[in-house]
Order: structure tokens, then C-alpha cells, then sequence
């Protein structure tokens, strides 16, 4: 595994982050203790990291489900927060159990606005950099009956994650400027553009279409274009085009069936993700993933904390179980990742039991006892 020595413990540390050795555990925290999960006859280990906001209590939807689905997995739960950084464990312990199961499901860390002082880089990007997780792939779909502007939507983006305006290199040259520096390498826009070309090929995908500013920033964003022109060479059965940031969301409201696979520097998929969400019902209904050499971490495609749904039983728990089917279905557990998946679509379908975000009244726990009744 490629990974960047110390950074996640630096940026940690800044933040007055504990490690999980040097805390005094309660009743609830001895779950979380620096003591490994050991691999149960016949299950397999998975990370759980449960994330900030309302995503701890949306974890609990998947344990739910997993057990009635009797779904042979048992979750090694380790607490990583920016927010509450007493109860976040060491990187250690978290780099520990992520190379044990190499498989993890990560519910959405808050970070706060920076007032522009100490640790300049996330907990998320430090993760992300650490365990080199290079490709973000989000899995935009129509789900029937839910209701929304454009039906039939299915596209794939894909974002590298490591670089581009997420490097965290910014300073104050002067008093009143600040200098933020954008990076772009040739190296991580090759790696993310041949997965962006295998992805396609692999799920039978026609045609990538790759996302950029070139017009502009004609060294940084044209060196990204460059990159996919050349990879695309070796993929004469893939159609390649390529499309500037600003008409794509202007072409993605309008028409978004002329997009198959997308594949963009890391900024430009943040922007996208989101927007692309709201194409097919919201950041409640939109799975995602990020991939490298030896991990993957399954996540929701809209990164939103939702911290004013935190204790209110209100939030939409789709996206999670969507990401947990697709985990599944990567760990060879095909049976039970579509048996969970057509649960949620069923239950979805039927239009009985929805959330606030899909039109419906229904709180976290009707929906999930609705698709616990599916299954």
C-alpha cells in the first residue's frame, strides 16, 4: 500500500486529536477499544468508520439490516471525527484494521470552515492521501418510483482525489493575499484516466467523456486533458469526448443522457457529485466508493454530514444501504448485496414508506423496518 508516513497522525495531532490508548473508555466506547476484530468462522471483516452528524445513526440502519439479513460480516468500528477528535482513534489503530479487512464503509465526516490558522489539510483528505484512495466513484441512477425531473439517468463520475485544489498548499504572501496553489500531475491524471477507460470497459459502458477548464488553465487543466487524450488511445472501442466544467452542468440539467462515464480533476467532481445527485432524488439516494491499489471505502456520493437531522429520526437511509449492497457485491457476497438492494428499490417502488427528502413522511426507522420487512 503507497502510504504517506505520518501525515493522518500530523493532522490529527494539530487538532488535539487522543490516541485511543491514552483515553479513559466508558460502557460505549469499549466497542471502539485498540484491540483488533478478530475474523469469525465463516465472516469476513469490515471497517466501519461511522462518520459525523446523523451518519452514526444511519450506520446502525446497515447493522440492522445485515442482521436480519443474517449477512456473514462482522464491522471492526473505529471513530475518526474532526468534530469530536477526544473520541477519535489513533491513525494506527485505523491503518491497522483498514489493512486487515482492506475493505471499508465510511459515513460522512464534517469539516469545519477553516478561520485560516494551524492544520491547513482534512482528516478526509489526510484518510484519502494515507490509504491512497485515487479514484472516487459515484453511481448516479434513476430509481423507479422516485419521482424527479429526468428519469432513466445513469451515469457514472469519476474524480481524482488526491491533488488538484485539495492539496492544502495555501498561504498569505502579503496581508489581504492569499495564495492557494492548484496541483496537477501527469502521473495521477494518467492513473485516474485509465480507471476512468478499465471502469468503462469492465461494466460494458460506451463512451467517457472527461471534465475540464482547459480553456483557462491551460497548464494545470490541459496537462488533465492531455492525459485522458493520450489513455484513450489505448481504448479504441471507448468513445472519448471531453467537455468544459462550466457547459457541463449547463448540459447535465438540460440533457443529462448524453453522459455515460466522467472522469475530472478533484474539485470539478466535488461540484458535479452534487449536482448529479440532485438529478436522481438528493444526496439520500446516491452511493458511492473510492478506490486504491489495495482499499476500497464505500461512502455516499454527496458528502453531506446533515447535522441538523442528528437525533431527529428523519434522515434517508438509501444511500448506506446502497453502499453497503454495492460492498457486498465486491466482497463476492453477490447474494446478499442484491437481496439488500432490491429491498431498498422495492420498498422505494411501492411508494408507501418515504422519507421527508422523497416526498414521503416517514422516519429513518419506518423506512428501515419497511425494507427489513422486503427482505
Amino acid at each position: 500500500m503507497n502510504l504517506s508516513k505520518n501525515s493522518l497522525s500530523r493532522c490529527l495531532l494539530s487538532r488535539g486529536f487522543k490516541t485511543c490508548s491514552s483515553l479513559k473508555l466508558t460502557n460505549t466506547d469499549k466497542a471502539h477499544s485498540a484491540t483488533p476484530v478478530s475474523q469469525p468462522a465463516g465472516k469476513q471483516v469490515v471497517t466501519m468508520i461511522p462518520g459525523d452528524g446523523v451518519w452514526p445513526e444511519l450506520m446502525h440502519s446497515v447493522k440492522d439490516v445485515f442482521k436480519l439479513a443474517n449477512v456473514p460480516v462482522v464491522f471492526d468500528e473505529k471513530i475518526v471525527s474532526e468534530v469530536q477528535p477526544l473520541q477519535s482513534c489513533s491513525n494506527e489503530e485505523f491503518m491497522e484494521a483498514v489493512k486487515k479487512s482492506n475493505v471499508c464503509i465510511k459515513g460522512i465526516m464534517q469539516t469545519p470552515t477553516s478561520s485560516g490558522k494551524g492544520e491547513l489539510e482534512s482528516v478526509n483528505m489526510a484518510m484519502r492521501k494515507m490509504l491512497d484512495l485515487y479514484a472516487n466513484v459515484v453511481l448516479v441512477k434513476s430509481i423507479p418510483g422516485l419521482n424527479t425531473r429526468h428519469n432513466n439517468v445513469d451515469i457514472i463520475v469519476i474524480r481524482e482525489q488526491t491533488e488538484g485544489e485539495y492539496s492544502s498548499l495555501e498561504h498569505e504572501s502579503v496581508k489581504g493575499v492569499v495564495e492557494s496553489l492548484k496541483i496537477i500531475t501527469s502521473e495521477k491524471s494518467r492513473r485516474v484516466a485509465k480507471f476512468a477507460f478499465d471502469y468503462a470497459t469492465k461494466h460494458d459502458r460506451k463512451k467517457v467523456t472527461a471534465i475540464h477548464k482547459a480553456n483557462i488553465m491551460k497548464l494545470a487543466d490541459g496537462l488533465f486533458l492531455e492525459s485522458c487524450r493520450e489513455m484513450s488511445k489505448l481504448y479504441p472501442r471507448i468513445q472519448f469526448d471531453d467537455m468544459i466544467i462550466d457547459n457541463t452542468c449547463m448540459q447535465l440539467v438540460s440533457n443529462p443522457y448524453q453522459f455515460d462515464v466522467m472522469v475530472m480533476p478533484n474539485l470539478y467532481g466535488s461540484i458535479i457529485d452534487n449536482l448529479a445527485a440532485g438529478l436522481v432524488g438528493g444526496a439520500g439516494v446516491v452511493p458511492g466508493e473510492s478506490y486504491s491499489s489495495d482499499v476500497v471505502m464505500f461512502e455516499p456520493g454527496a458528502r453531506h454530514s446533515f447535522a441538523e437531522a442528528q437525533g431527529k429520526n428523519i434522515a434517508n437511509p438509501t444511500a448506506i444501504l446502497l453502499c453497503a449492497a454495492n460492498m457486498l457485491k465486491h466482497m463476492n457476497l453477490e447474494r446478499h448485496g442484491f437481496r439488500i438492494e432490491s429491498a431498498v428499490y422495492k420498498v422505494i417502488k411501492s411508494g408507501k414508506v418515504r422519507t421527508q427528502d422523497m416526498g414521503g413522511y416517514a422516519t429513518t426507522n419506518e423506512f428501515v423496518a419497511a425494507v427489513c420487512k422486503a427482505l
